[in-house]
């Protein structure tokens, strides 16, 4: 009989040594997303900050968010490109954090594949270590955790947390705003993050396309197209509320513009949104028409051009698009807050795109 060899977590499908090699390789890369305050590096059991940093602060907030980027990850796996995914992850939560005027400080990020590869899994740190120095944080810390049985070999998803800092009386919301505010848009770099079951289902169930065809509407195929980063407002969003008052910011991901935007109006308060004043990339039309899909479903899951909202004051409306003009952002004047009077709900978009 053969002699019994008992078992290993090598045999369970778990590689340390993979592990231990895609550590070494995303070194580089984390030491690159550093602030002053971070202490220690890569490899410790947790990610260290100095918090006496926060001691400017009369009454410092912090403020936390966590996300993930969704299905998205199924067309980086396919496309076999793994070094932009993590902007999407920073983008998502460093977003979420600044809506409220919080400075982004630092991130940890989670990791999960059915297998390790360790230059797969460095190129996905790469990607959320340059998106951590495009939003101005640290990248303090993370886990890679390997499935083997629960994963195929190629899958994997991506989870973060962020932490910032706010001063309390300068946090963003409700609270400030006030009728007669105006409600400035920022164009979003495509899809982002979200809506990617329904774009998946429209471009390979319904029309059965490949993510190498070429798209002359996009200008590119449609996998470049797909997984095109999602935009990293926090240093935008942090300059312009430095140099223009500014009552809230909405980032627009789940649930479309209208829902997010209303989130943070006030129950006696009204937000109309011209569709008008912009015309949506062609991702956005080409969805609604491939798939036959309703333009209210289409604006419930989609962001249709736009990925932030800032509401400010009527009389900062110029010093605003002028601010984020200087910093490269496309942004236009959308809309405009009013009493709520019979409108039912805190939102309502009006008229038709621009053609």
């Amino acid at each position: 009989m053969p002699e019994n060899t008992g078992a290993s977590y090598a045999s369970a499908g778990v590689d340390i040594e993979a592990g231990d090699r895609a550590v070494d390789l995303m070194k580089e890369w984390v030491r690159k997303a550093s602030r002053p305050e971070v202490v220690g590096g890569l490899g410790g059991f947790a990610g260290l900050f100095d918090a006496s940093a926060l001691k400017r602060y009369e009454r410092p907030l912090l403020a936390s968010a966590t996300d993930g980027v969704g299905t998205k990850v199924d067309i980086a796996r396919k496309m076999g490109v793994y070094d932009t995914i993590g902007h999407d992850l920073v983008g998502m939560v460093v977003d979420d954090l600044v809506v409220c005027g919080a400075e982004p400080l630092f991130m940890t990020d989670y990791i999960c594949v059915g297998k390790v590869f360790p230059e797969r899994v460095a190129a996905i740190v790469k990607g959320i270590a340059e998106g951590c120095v495009l939003a101005g944080c640290a990248l303090v810390g993370g886990e890679t955790a390997e499935h083997p049985g629960l994963l195929g070999p190629d899958d994997f998803d991506v989870a973060g947390a962020g932490t910032g800092v706010v001063e309390a009386d300068q946090v963003l919301g409700a609270d400030r705003i006030r009728s007669g505010d105006a409600v400035i848009a920022i164009e979003s770099s495509g899809l982002h993050s979200n809506g990617y079951s329904l774009v998946r289902h429209v471009f390979f169930d319904r029309a059965g396309w490949e993510l190498d065809r070429d798209v002359p509407e996009f200008g590119r195929t449609l996998g470049e197209e797909l997984l095109e980063p999602t935009k990293i407002y926090s240093l935008d969003c942090l300059a312009l509320t430095r140099l223009a008052p500014v009552h809230a910011f909405s980032h627009i991901t789940g649930g479309g513009l209208a829902n997010n935007l209303g989130r943070v109006i006030p129950d006696h308060l009204h937000a109309t949104v011209d569709r008008s004043t912009w015309r949506p990339d062609p991702v956005f039309t080409t969805v609604g028409e491939l798939g036959g899909v309703e333009r209210l479903e289409l604006e419930k899951t989609l962001n249709m051009g736009v990925g932030m909202i800032a509401v400010v004051p009527q009389e900062s409306v110029d010093v605003a698009l002028a601010t984020l003009a200087d910093r490269g952002v496309e942004a236009w004047v959308s809309g405009e807050v009013v009493e709520r009077g019979d409108h039912a709900e805190a939102v309502t978009l009006t008229g038709d795109y621009a053609k």
